[in-house]
């Protein structure tokens, strides 16, 4: 290499180097990508019966940030106690997906005691490697609670009353409750009317051998009712639940045909006639209030001596726990009574009497 080509090599390296970085080439090169998709982390696992139902959200990218562009194999697997996960099935889904699995269990898991049995889902990119196990899903392995049998409903005053045939088996019982005849708000009540009630819920009963009373069920709507026995388990701190099958399903029409409580405590106090105001005499009455959701008031009633009682409260029921009787005449004695009337117009019975005698001016 003669001395003008020694001169030209760095300048030659520098520009070389500059034509490079121009390129966004910095640094070493990276490795590929391995393409590993995320783990789950939402699996969720429930039993009815002898069938585990899992559902989860299938990832969108991989463990380097990048979309996930072919469909991923799934692998499921269970494990009972400190054993190994055993296979349980597998399928292919893609990105985003939602997932869901169900398996019967064998007589072996469907028998005995209540134990934990653990669920995963394992994604596997295209060449067979794995990014991890997914969260785990609990439910309990073993025989499944007797189904309630002869579920019947009644109306009662204080809600609706669910009797069963008694089993020796588990008092936890959960009731299904689906509401038959949802409201349908007018269109000038949208976004004005209460919450609405939802239309299922379920309510856990606690040593309930053969019955239990919803005292949440509305007045003036149809339901329809379905039971089932349940065992738990706490695995690691959460409460799993071991369910029996589901009851026949049970309606009822939740109709308002029982008045509100007898009010009670009636007190009668007069005034005698004020001389120097003119205030004519009169008679206060007060009671203690009733605490029924469906009171509409009260009704007074009056009587002297043994003659038969006299509504004097009005067409209209009585809002609050008193009233003055204005209709008095002084030196007479009056008996009263007061009852109680339901939004239906059922009304109870009377309550003890007050007496009490106007003071001559």
């Amino acid at each position: 290499m003669n001395p003008v080509q020694k001169r030209a090599v760095p300048a030659l390296l520098v520009a070389l180097s500059a034509m490079l970085t121009g390129c966004g080439m910095q640094g070493a090169p990276q490795p590929p990508s391995l393409n590993l998709p995320d783990p789950v982390a939402d699996l969720a696992a429930t039993r009815a019966g002898n069938h585990v139902s899992l559902t989860w959200t299938m990832p969108k990218r991989n463990t380097d940030k990048l979309p996930l562009k072919n469909e991923v194999a799934v692998l499921i697997c269970r494990r009972e106690g400190a054993g190994a996960c055993a296979p349980a099935g597998s399928l292919s889904l893609g990105a985003g997906a939602s997932g869901s699995f169900v398996e019967t269990l064998s007589s072996a898991l469907a028998a005995g005691s209540p134990r934990p049995l653990i669920y995963f889902v394992e994604l596997k990119n295209r060449s067979g490697r794995s990014a991890g196990l997914s969260n785990a899903a609990a439910v309990l392995a073993g025989q499944s609670p007797a189904p309630i049998a002869g579920l019947t409903a009644e109306m009662r005053k204080e809600g609706v009353s669910l009797h069963w045939q008694p089993d020796s088996g588990s008092g936890a019982v959960r009731l299904h409750r689906k509401l038959l005849s949802p409201p349908t708000p007018k269109p000038h009540e949208v976004g004005l009317a209460p919450t609405p009630e939802p239309i299922e819920q379920s309510l856990l009963v606690e040593s309930a051998t053969s019955g239990a009373v919803d005292k949440s069920a509305t007045l003036g709507q149809t339901y329809e009712y379905r039971a089932q026995r349940i065992l738990r388990a706490t695995i690691d701190g959460n409460t799993v639940e071991l369910p029996g099958e589901l009851s026949s399903p049970v309606r009822i029409e939740t109709k308002d045909v029982f008045p509100p409580a007898v009010p009670t405590d009636l007190v009668a106090v007069a005034t005698a006639t004020d001389a120097a105001t003119g205030a004519p005499a009169s008679i206060d009455l007060s009671w203690q209030p009733s605490a029924d959701n469906n009171l509409a008031g009260y009704e007074v009633y009056r009587r002297e001596d043994m003659t038969p009682w006299r509504r004097i409260s009005g067409e209209q029921p009585v809002v609050g726990p008193a009233f003055r009787d204005a209709q008095v005449v002084p030196g007479h004695t009056y008996r009263y009574a007061v009852s109680a009337v339901s939004q239906s117009g059922h009304e109870s019975t009377r309550s003890d009497e007050a007496q009490e005698t106007v003071p001559n001016p």
